[in-house]
Formats: structure tokens, sequence, C-alpha cells
């Protein structure tokens, strides 16, 4: 059985910075957003999805969850929840450049179904210059020999620029075909996305979608009608996941921006409920 000695150093050792070097390609990009796009037109513009800064740092931060998790005695593996994303752009990602990923664990606290931890990673070009910053919000579910530190930060949607604008809505229904093209486009090839057999035993009717997958469609949808199909105007994009998405229903995406079209709030909702909630996203001017 662990220690309490044990578990706090196996805690402080998994939380401490971690860093990786990825080079982003141009293959890797389209890739992305095709796999995303696929039941979409053609993107009206190259670039980089803003998604694609959580593709490059989820390895880092997948390994530092996991590791944390590593500390509990119990022989029943840990389930790693996934339950919301913010991600802040800098300066657009482009391709071919090598992508510096430093992670780091903000924080950890105790709830009643295991621990919830605060990823916070910085992505920085070969200069120096910050490209993007990420928080990770994710549940250890069962997880207790955690010992808790830090903070859970709680980051705000920024304020809307004007009033109201004319809101929009979309429906998509996500085919496994669809899942298994975003799992390799993206790298994430954990079995509940691609197994029905491994789904169901983690809990799920059949293979779910990665909520990931939901947050890009959403951006895409938002740099069609609000950005006039630049990806890359969208600097900012935040969500909380409270259901999976399951193949063949119907997902609706609603959209509604301010007057000026900086800023757009989302919900993304199949027949069970809302899947993705308090989602937003700030978009910046037309580029040179």
């Amino acid at each position: 059985m662990t220690t309490t000695a044990q578990t706090t150093t196996q805690t402080a050792t998994a939380a401490q910075p971690r860093t990786a070097i990825r080079t982003l390609t141009a293959d890797e990009v389209a890739a992305f957003r095709s796999a995303v796009r696929a039941d979409l037109p053609a993107a009206g513009a190259p670039g980089a999805s803003p998604v694609h800064a959580f593709v490059l740092a989820h390895t880092l931060a997948d390994a530092t969850v996991r590791d944390l998790a590593a500390a509990e005695p119990e022989p029943e593996p840990v389930s790693v929840v996934h339950l919301g994303q913010d991600i802040r752009i800098e300066q657009p990602l482009l391709p071919g450049e090598r992508i510096t990923v430093g992670l780091d664990v903000a924080g950890a606290r105790r709830e009643p179904r295991g621990t919830r931890v605060a990823v916070r990673a910085r992505l920085t070009g070969e200069d120096g210059t910050p490209r993007a910053e990420l928080l990770t919000s994710a549940l250890l579910m069962g997880a207790t020999a955690i010992e808790p530190f830090g903070q859970i930060p709680s980051p705000a949607a920024p304020a809307p620029s004007g009033g109201a604008g004319e809101p929009a809505a979309a429906e998509h229904r996500l085919t496994p075909a669809w899942i298994s093209g975003y799992a390799h486009a993206s790298g994430d090839l954990n079995p509940i996305h691609l197994d029905d057999r491994a789904a169901q035993d983690a809990g799920f009717p059949r293979v779910i979608a990665h909520g990931m997958s939901v947050l890009a469609l959403a951006v895409e949808e938002i740099a069609d009608r609000y950005a006039d199909g630049d990806v890359t105007r969208v600097v900012a994009v935040s969500g909380r996941f409270s259901a999976p998405v399951v193949p063949d229903v119907p997902l609706g995406i609603e959209l509604a921006p301010d007057a000026d079209r900086t800023l757009v709030r989302f919900t993304c909702r199949t027949p069970s409920g809302i899947a993705v909630k308090s989602g937003w996203a700030q978009l910046a001017g037309r580029r040179p």
C-alpha cells in the first residue's frame, strides 16, 4: 500500500514543470482541419485552428495527468474525464515552426467523485515569442491519494463589445468514421473513441466523440459565419464538457454573437442534453 510520504513525493514529481518540442507541419494542419470539416465545405482560408494548440500540448498534458493518477494505491485504473478547456492564441501557429510546449499543474483539489486538476500549458516559438496559452480542467475519477495543492483557476469570458447580434444554428451528425478521422488527425487514439467494446467497458453505450472534436467543429462554424472563413481570427475559445456525444444523433450548435461579432457564445447539444456549455469564442479583426 502506498504511504502518505510516497504519495506526496509522486504528486510533487508529477507537478514539476515539463517541456516538449513539437514541429507543426502544413500536412498536420491540413489533415486536422479536413477531418473536422469532413461534412462542411472546404475551408475558406488556410491556417491552423486554435484547437491545434491543444493537439500540440495533448501528449505531454495527458502523460502528466496520468502520472498524477499513478499515485493511487488501488489496482483499478483511474479514469480521466476532460471537464473544460480554455485556449488563448497570442500569435497564429505557423506550419514549419518548432513549438516549445511548457507545462505545469496549477493545482489539484478533492471533490466527491475524485480529484480535480488544472493543467496549464504555454506554447512558444523558436524565438521565444508566446504563441498560445491553454488551461485544461480534468477530473481523476476515484483518485484520493493526490495531496491538494495550488489553485484551480476559473477563466471568465470577455465582455461583449456591443449588443446582441443575429443568432445562428447548425446541425451535424458525427458518424463513427468522422470520430475516427478526428482521432487519427489529432493523435488522440483513446480506444473509447474507436472501439465499442472499450467504450462499453468505460460505461458508455458505444464509442463517443472527443470533447475537443466538438469544440473544434464549433470553432469552424464560428469562423465560417463571423470571420470570413479565416479560422486564425478565432484568438480564444473556451467550453465546459457536460455530456458525451455518441455517433449518429443530431448535434446542434447554437451561436449567439455580439453586435460587433468579436465575441460569440455557443452551446452544443444533443437530444440527451447539453454536451458543451458556457462556450465562447473571441474573434480578432480581419488580418492584412
